[in-house]
């Protein structure tokens, strides 16, 4: 599969109070099986605010407010020959929860509220626990 370029994609550190953020378990690659941020692709003639506000909202049913940008972030993917399989530049927002309740559906397993230090127990990648880092810290002024 050839790939075209990188793929622009949104994700959120969506908050309910200082107590607890949303994690979402990934049910597609990239990082199928992990728990992670919300987010997603950005479609054609979307702002990267009305992206992300969609993709919470289809994978958790959640509203949410989208509030400063955090960091942009690259994951870069690569097979055994060191072809790249997979780019995407991820643009990462601090958010509030809004209304709704959390219940997993479109690309993702499980979703639900965790407090900080539970929720960073549960993310493998690295740069995810240096997003909800800093976005602890920004919103908070928590130190994780």
């Amino acid at each position: 599969m050839a790939i075209l370029g990188p793929v622009v994609a949104v994700g959120a550190v969506v908050w309910q109070g200082p107590e607890r953020l949303l994690l979402v378990r990934r049910g597609h690659a990239p990082r199928s099986g992990e728990w992670s941020i919300p987010g997603g692709r950005v479609e054609l003639g979307e702002t990267l605010r009305e992206a992300l506000a969609r993709e919470v909202m289809e994978e958790t049913g959640l509203t949410i407010t989208v509030e400063g940008l955090i960091d942009t972030v690259n994951f870069i993917e690569r097979d055994t020959s060191g072809a790249v399989t997979a780019h995407f530049v991820l643009i990462d927002f601090n958010a509030r929860w809004l209304s709704g309740e959390a219940s997993p559906a479109s690309d993702v397993t499980d979703c639900g509220w965790f407090a900080p230090d539970d929720a960073l127990a549960r993310v493998s990648w690295e740069e995810t626990h240096r997003i909800i880092g800093t976005s602890a810290r920004e919103m908070w002024q928590l130190e994780l």
